[in-house]
């Protein structure tokens, strides 16, 4: 394994004044409405915007306290089209965005939910939703070996199969890549925890042109601080770099993203620096492709470099996103002017830009995963808390969440 360093050589630690921020929707909790988003969003060609929140809805149920969550079709103006309500038996707690087919049906995944056999509060489904937000569950997750607690994105191959990482389960416990075919027949292609492959895959995988999945795991790997790995049509893994925690980046939980190249570009939790209590707050990384198998990684930026984490602390779920020239765009959880969050811009230079600074007021706090870009170059992104003040589901922290927009 090689890794390189290119730290920033320009940082913007202001909110950038070329854009506009604007909150399109503010989540006011159970019952008539979702709280706590922490997915990816997604969009369609009309501009319809669809995601899923932790808690709220209708649905009641065991582990349900503020809801059993939602999923929620918004059209391009913030106002609500559908909202579905989960309701613990048919999930609870979904995570991760949604993935849609070309007839408009939807995809996802609840981390808990389903089969209380596996658990007192069931092991997280997959399930189905037509246009109109009906549900149909396509898997409940038994633990072993198909895996337990889905927090990842869906991703579908060419005839339909559906592929999921689960966080827990499998041979060993420690989680599972797990396939579901149109027919409803689930098989789990890969158990982490053997050796030094990973374990505590949270983030999603992504699929390249001839069916590998590429993916990290939070743990595990040659230096117990993850890993990230391919694994091939028959499901056999290569370990592609190990992170050692330290400047290279540690324990990543995001989906990553692939250039036309094959390279591979994500983010770390930690690692990077000794802020952060010594842990480091995080880096974006890019890992490349050579013949003979090896990959290359250099890390594009780290976090926490400015004062007061002004710049940025701790990304999360992820994934990037890229546009024409190379840039890329994400989020952090922690840092910017009020230690909210911050959405930012890297260019190839690694000069960083915030593009906005989360102040936990109205327009936000806390964005937990990545964003979505559209064709005219907008972000959008949804906050964990933040926005409704009179909505609150996680103690002394006011809101249940928004959705924004950034506009450039």
């Amino acid at each position: 394994m090689f890794v390189t360093l290119l730290l920033a050589s320009v940082v913007v630690p202001a909110q950038s004044r070329a854009q506009t921020f604007k909150v399109v929707h503010a989540f006011h909790g159970a019952p008539t409405d979702g709280a706590i988003p922490e997915a990816q969003l997604l969009r369609d060609a009309a501009g319809n915007i669809y995601g899923t929140t932790g808690a709220g809805g209708t649905g009641g149920g065991t582990g349900c306290q503020y809801g059993c969550g939602t999923a929620f079709m918004l059209d391009k103006n913030g106002r609500r089209v559908w909202l579905h309500s989960f309701n613990s038996k048919n999930g609870l707690g979904p995570m991760a965005g949604l993935l849609r087919d070309k007839a408009g049906n939807l995809y996802g995944t609840t981390v808990l939910g389903g089969d209380t056999t596996c658990y007192s509060y069931g092991c997280g489904t997959v399930f189905k939703l037509d246009k109109t937000g009906k549900e149909t569950v396509l898997h409940k997750f038994g633990g072993n070996p198909d895996g337990q607690f889905p927090e990842a994105l869906l991703v579908e191959d060419s005839v339909g199969t559906l592929y999921v990482k689960t966080l827990e389960g499998g041979h060993y416990g420690y989680g599972t890549v797990f396939m579901l075919d149109q027919t409803g027949r689930g098989t789990a292609l890969h158990s982490f925890g053997e050796g030094a492959d990973g374990k505590l895959p949270y983030a999603g995988v992504i699929r390249d042109t001839t069916g590998n999945l590429y993916g990290v795991t939070g743990g595990g790997g040659a230096f117990a601080a993850g890993t990230v790995f391919e694994l091939d049509n028959a499901g056999k893994e290569t370990v592609l770099y190990d992170f050692t925690g330290g400047a290279d980046g540690g324990f990543p939980v995001s989906v990553l993203l692939a250039d036309r190249a094959g390279n591979l570009y994500g983010t770390t939790q930690q690692g990077g620096n000794g802020e952060c209590g010594g842990t480091g707050c995080g880096v974006v990384f890019e890992l490349s492709p050579h013949s003979g198998g090896n990959w290359t990684e250099r890390v594009l930026y780290v976090f926490c470099s400015l004062s007061n984490c002004a710049d940025g602390e701790r990304p999360i779920a992820g994934p990037l996103v890229r546009d024409a020239a190379g840039n890329l765009y994400g989020a952090t959880f922690f840092g910017g002017a009020s230690g909210e969050g911050v959405v930012f811009k890297l260019d190839l230079a690694g000069g960083e830009t915030v593009l906005h600074s989360f102040t936990g007021g109205l327009d936000g706090a806390g964005p937990w995963a990545g964003l979505a870009r559209d064709k005219s170059g907008n972000l959008y992104g949804a906050t964990e808390v933040g926005g409704d003040a009179k909505c609150v589901v996680e103690k002394n922290v006011p809101g249940c969440g928004v959705v924004f927009k950034i506009t450039p």
